[in-house]
């Protein structure tokens, strides 16, 4: 047993240096330390051994399948650095492979479009946290306790006391409470509301928010910059209306709307006068400064610019839907 075990050791070493490539040295491998290899068969011979020779035999199968182990690890470290083996594995004959470039999601686009109009007009762009206190995202807000939109039916509250923000106004009190007017921002982001899953609704979407504040800020401010934005979004010959509505943070509140040759008009917006209890709650004066306030939901515009009717399409991650933009 244990001179067959030498030779075997031998004819290892040899087949190992003479092995040129990664795959030659595997194939001996298998050949000798396979599970069907010729040291497993030897190995199963220990029983034919007489019983005072086993212990030398177990020490020599010990050593053996030690040193094999070492020599074909030592030799494919040698071949994965050797230039040539580099060289084998790498044919410049064969064509490349061809990755084809990515592209912006018609969201991203859109985000990025609006913002562009935005910084245009003066607004800087700015962000701020998914994870909300009920003050920033309500009572900052003007947003009453028994308001519908603190229902937890309207809203996802967190075990923390926190909650998932609703709306992207929460930026508009987190930089006022640090920097006083005269200021001009645009918020954009994700937001969150338990809404069921259709074509139009979804519990997660994109809310791009703005802002205005300033000495002498009045409603046609508002109105010169919304009919700018429109016009440059839609086009020249967009037309808009303003129709009187409520929001708790802003008084006067108007819905927008923009005009389709085929489906009329159509929503696209909220906007106002921020209230004057929202600006005493960041402590700017109301009596010297105004401003006003508006919001936008980002698959809302990308539904109307693109001509989407469902906006799960989105979401789906449809390489056919995607590549159409």
């Amino acid at each position: 047993m244990i001179e067959a075990l030498k030779k075997l050791e031998q004819e290892a070493q040899a087949e190992i240096t003479q092995a040129a490539d990664p795959a030659t040295l595997e194939s001996a491998k298998v050949k000798f330390l396979g599970r069907k290899g010729l040291f497993t068969s030897l190995s199963a011979r220990i029983s034919e051994v007489p019983p005072d020779q086993k212990r030398l035999a177990g020490q020599e199968m010990n050593r053996v399948k030690t040193a094999l182990e070492t020599l074909f690890s030592e030799r494919e470290k040698v071949l994965k650095a050797s230039p040539g083996s580099r060289t084998k594995r790498l044919d410049p004959t064969m064509p490349g492979t061809f990755y084809p470039p990515g592209s912006l999601h018609p969201l991203s686009k859109v985000i990025l479009e609006i913002s562009d109009i935005f910084t245009g007009l003066g607004f800087a762009v700015v962000d701020g946290p998914e994870i909300e206190t009920e003050y920033y995202n309500f009572e900052a807000l003007n947003v009453p306790l028994d308001h519908p939109a603190r229902d937890s039916f309207d809203t996802f509250y967190l075990e923390n006391g926190k909650l998932l923000r609703s709306q992207t106004s929460t930026v508009q009190i987190r930089v006022m409470e640090k920097t006083k007017p005269p200021l001009k921002i645009i918020a954009p982001g994700k937001v969150y509301r338990p809404d069921a899953t259709d074509a139009t609704h979804s519990f997660m979407f994109h809310q791009i928010e703005g802002l205005m504040v300033d000495t002498g800020v009045s409603f046609a401010d508002l109105k010169g910059v919304l009919f700018e934005f429109a016009k440059r979004f839609f086009g020249s010959d967009a037309k808009i209306r303003f129709r009187p509505h409520f929001f708790p943070f802003t008084e006067p509140s108007a819905e927008i709307d923009v005009y389709s040759k085929t489906k009329g008009w159509l929503e696209i917006l909220g906007a106002g006068m921020v209230h004057p209890n929202v600006l005493k709650s960041v402590k700017i004066d109301p009596e010297r400064f105004t401003g006003f306030a508006f919001g936008m939901g980002v698959e809302r515009m990308a539904m109307l610019k693109y001509g989407v009717e469902d906006i799960r399409q989105f979401f789906e991650n449809d390489l056919r839907f995607l590549r159409q933009f």
